[in-house]
């Protein structure tokens, strides 16, 4: 009989025998339940088919899907009066199109929300819903109510489901540089935004990340996006385990990106799952991005830096508690999400999180890991504190590129 326990033979099938176990008992939990709704109507999808039968002033509309430069041509071309009548007319579908300017993209979810809000209004006093059912409505008005109020800039929204959401923080058009924070598992319209927790949710993040790149660099003109637009796991399970979502998830990153405004560099902080879809958008990403920064990341699913195919600067954080550690980080049979990006092999610049704590605390104002990220969304990359101390992150960079 031969022996394996000495030999990387056993190493491998200890690492299959731990993937195995951790996905059928998360597949066996419960947590694998997603929010189906088949056969229910898509308020978006029947605000995109409207606009394609539209016409303003006798001229027709061009396709919603078409490329963000025509489209963005298009709106160029109309009055000030014709492109609010289309965002009043079709806020869902004017409110989600990359190519439309970013100001009547915010008009017109302020309306697709009130809309929204008004739905959920009836829906908690409909008597075929549960009790829970109702409850749920209510959170839902409350929050769609939230996202109205003066001064907030939602980039997208669509009510379907568990939902989607994106908002602005700064003024986007005129930034100079752009930060997007892509969140994991479990972020939809409730829990985009949180009372307790708050550096959790993604507009937590944002604001944390916004004002921690306003005290690194004043006179740099920025703007975060809190990018919660595409359809995130729910729990842990098989769906988590997957790239099912992160593959809808990273065409979706990289037509916001391609739409952005301006030519402006981009910076992505992708958190847990969220690290798979920058980790599968990597390779079809525009030059435009120039870092990606992972934290709490269970892989990105790629060997190393190269595999991703981008010229971006690949940043990893990891604080010491952060439970994501102890997941199998590899590859099998489309399970799991291949290796350790602060593992030497990987080849990001693994930088300090010292004080933050937990999978989610990387945005906790006063940790190493918000400061961190600042300084590279400004580009003030000679000031960012490496991992371990030494400079091993700093590789290949000199000085700083903020504006």
């Amino acid at each position: 009989m031969t022996s394996f326990d000495s030999s990387p033979q056993l190493s491998i099938w200890r690492a299959l025998l731990a993937l195995t176990v951790v996905f059928v008992m998360l597949a066996t939990t419960g947590w694998t339940a997603v929010r189906q709704h088949r056969g229910d109507a898509s308020p978006l999808e029947a605000s995109l088919a409207a606009w394609e039968r539209g016409h303003i002033d006798g001229r027709p509309l061009p396709d919603a899907g078409a490329p963000a430069d025509r489209l963005a041509r298009f709106f160029a071309s109309l009055t000030g009066y014709q492109r609010d009548r289309l965002a009043a007319r079709y806020p869902l579908a004017v409110g989600n199109m990359n190519g439309a300017p970013v100001r009547l993209r915010y008009d017109a979810n302020r309306v697709a929300l009130r809309q929204a809000r008004a739905i959920e209004r009836r829906r908690m006093h409909d008597d075929r819903l549960s009790p829970v059912g109702k409850q749920e409505a209510e959170r839902r008005m409350k929050r769609f109510g939230v996202m109205m109020r003066p001064g907030r800039q939602v980039l997208a929204f669509d009510p379907m489901g568990s939902g989607r959401m994106a908002e602005v923080l700064g003024d986007l058009d005129r930034a100079r540089r752009v930060s997007v924070i892509v969140p994991g598992v479990d972020t939809d319209v409730l829990t985009f935004e949180r009372t307790q927790r708050k550096y959790a949710a993604p507009v937590g993040m944002a604001r944390s990340l916004y004002g921690a790149e306003r005290r690194a660099a004043p006179r740099t003109r920025t703007a975060v996006i809190a990018w919660a637009d595409y359809t995130t796991p729910v729990g842990l399970g098989v769906d988590a385990a997957t790239s099912m979502r992160a593959d809808d998830g990273a065409v979706r990153l990289d037509s916001l990106v391609r739409a952005l405004p301006g030519r402006t560099g981009v910076a992505l902080y992708c958190h847990s799952y969220g690290s798979v879809v920058c980790g599968v958008a990597a390779r079809r990403l525009p030059d435009r991005v120039t870092d990606i920064a992972v934290a709490g990341s269970p892989g990105m699913r790629a060997d190393n830096v190269s595999g991703l195919g981008t010229s971006a600067r690949v940043w990893a954080a990891r604080d010491s508690d952060d439970w994501i550690q102890d997941v199998p980080h590899m590859e099998v049979g489309g399970l799991g999400h291949g290796a350790d990006p602060v593992s030497g092999g990987f080849g990001a610049r693994v930088v300090s999180a010292d004080r933050a704590r937990g999978h989610t605390g990387y945005f906790e104002p006063g940790t190493d890991s918000l400061s961190n990220f600042a300084r590279i969304g400004v580009g003030a990359y000679d000031a960012v504190r490496c991992a371990g101390g030494d400079a091993g992150c700093h590789d290949g960079i000199s000085g700083t590129t903020a504006a």
